[in-house]
């Protein structure tokens, strides 16, 4: 049943088909523009596709919103979405804003919009449901709800003011880190810094850890001393590191001691190494057994759910100390060879004697080689003392052979023309602007 309202915060994860019923993609948000006289005009979604892709889906091309489903023509342009001069994200940009009711009765914040259908394909904004500061004084109370049109509201932006991001992170709760990222980095400068000032710290640390140095070097900039520690505390050593390397030698240190002393030490030790060798690139925090460990406790130790993938390929075997710099390596055991063996068998029997650990200055260059040489996902990292200092995984070498804008850089095949008519199910291309 095609529905002529729908709220926008509900229709954020919404699946969409083709008419065929082969599903396309998700929503992620609606894109609406500004009237002088009249509420805003939706003028399409923000659709995800297959490969994380963000594309706009004109809601001309919409036949029917409802049930927790958008049904289309078929025609969706593959083209990466850019947000034109003008266009207005309701999910990103418009919830958490302040507004003031034309009644004299106060300011509130814009919960959810609700989009009507006025005439056949054509939808505006219609109400918008919004909720008064608080008036009690528990921190666990919330203010009053309302309903207002467009017209009964007129926009209260205070300037300096931050805009409430509590709905948009609540949109995305679902996103894996790296989407959140590139959803983050799509975003006007400002209206990023106010998402990254919402997320707790663990959330920020991982998104964090997927963008690129400079846009790192921004957010953490916007955040207070003490809120940056607490972020970087939560992430890996090695991120945590590369970003500090980015920052002002006093601003660095500042953050180093404010941070947890074990993380900080990590931290530091990282930092001895030059970005572009194995000790830049390795993290100091992979799994550690020693030779009398079993099979039984070296798989539970890769069960973890927290665990990186590439750092639960193999366990490292070595003498004590069991934390980076370790005793002597002894080697590493691929969690294959583990399974092929009973539990009770003693680690130290299964390591992997073709292997060969590299030095701490070995060239990243030289590194890569011997990754796609042997087939390995990861390969230990040893001082001049022959310990153990960490391990540099895949995820790491690829970071550094890529280009600095590799995660905004698309691979798009030829597109069509604007003026083209063909008729290609899930394929296209936004038409000039006013045709769409």
């Amino acid at each position: 049943m095609s529905m002529t309202r729908a709220f926008a915060a509900r229709l954020v994860g919404c699946s969409v088909f083709d008419p065929n019923g082969d599903r396309v993609g998700k929503v992620r948000d609606i894109l609406v523009v500004y009237r002088a006289k009249a509420s805003p005009r939706v003028v399409g979604m923000i659709v995800e596709v297959p490969g994380k892709r963000r594309v706009f889906l004109s809601i001309g091309r919409v036949t029917s919103i409802g049930s927790g489903q958008i049904i289309t023509t078929g025609l969706i342009n593959l083209r990466r979405f850019e947000q034109r001069g003008g266009e207005v994200r309701v999910i990103a940009e418009l919830l958490g804003r302040r507004v003031k009711l034309a009644d004299g009765s106060g300011p509130a914040h814009i919960e959810d919009v609700a989009i009507e259908e006025v005439a056949l394909g054509d939808w505006e904004i219609g109400q918008l449901f919004l909720r008064r500061p608080r008036a009690g004084g528990s921190p666990f109370s919330k203010g009053a709800t309302v309903f207002a049109s467009w017209s009964e509201i007129t926009e209260d932006t205070v300037s300096g003011e931050a805009q409430s991001a509590t709905q948009l992170v609540a949109s995305y709760a679902d996103l894996l880190p790296a989407d959140l990222a590139n959803v983050m980095l799509d975003l006007p400068e400002t209206r990023m810094i106010e998402v990254a000032e919402e997320l707790s710290d663990d959330r920020l640390a991982d998104v964090l850890e997927e963008m690129p140095e400079a846009e790192q070097v921004d957010i953490l900039g916007h955040l207070d001393d003490e809120r940056a520690a607490d972020v970087l505390d939560q992430m890996q050593p090695d991120d945590a590191a590369d970003l500090i390397a980015q920052l002002s030698s006093e601003r660095g240190e500042a953050l180093l001691d404010l941070m947890e002393p074990e993380e900080a030490e990590d931290v530091r030790f990282l930092l001895t190494y030059a970005p572009d060798t194995a000790g830049g690139l390795m993290t100091n925090e992979p799994i550690i057994v020693s030779s009398d460990a079993t099979v039984a406790e070296g798989l539970a130790l890769i069960r973890r759910h927290e665990l990186a993938p590439a750092l639960g390929a193999a366990v490292c075997v070595t003498l004590p100390p069991y934390e980076a710099p370790t005793g002597r390596f002894l080697g590493i055991v691929h969690f294959q060879r583990m399974l092929r063996y009973p539990p009770g068998e003693r680690l130290g029997t299964l390591i992997d004697t073709s292997l060969e650990p590299v030095r701490a200055d070995t060239s990243a260059a030289e590194v890569s080689r011997i990754l796609a040489s042997y087939n390995l996902v990861s390969v230990p990292v040893i001082d001049e003392n022959h310990r153990l200092v960490g391990v540099v995984t895949i995820d790491d070498v690829l970071d550094y052979l890529l280009p600095d804008d590799w995660r905004s850089t698309s691979d798009e095949t030829p597109r069509l023309d604007d003026t083209s008519t063909a008729a290609i199910p899930v394929k296209g291309r936004r038409t000039p602007s006013g045709t769409r």
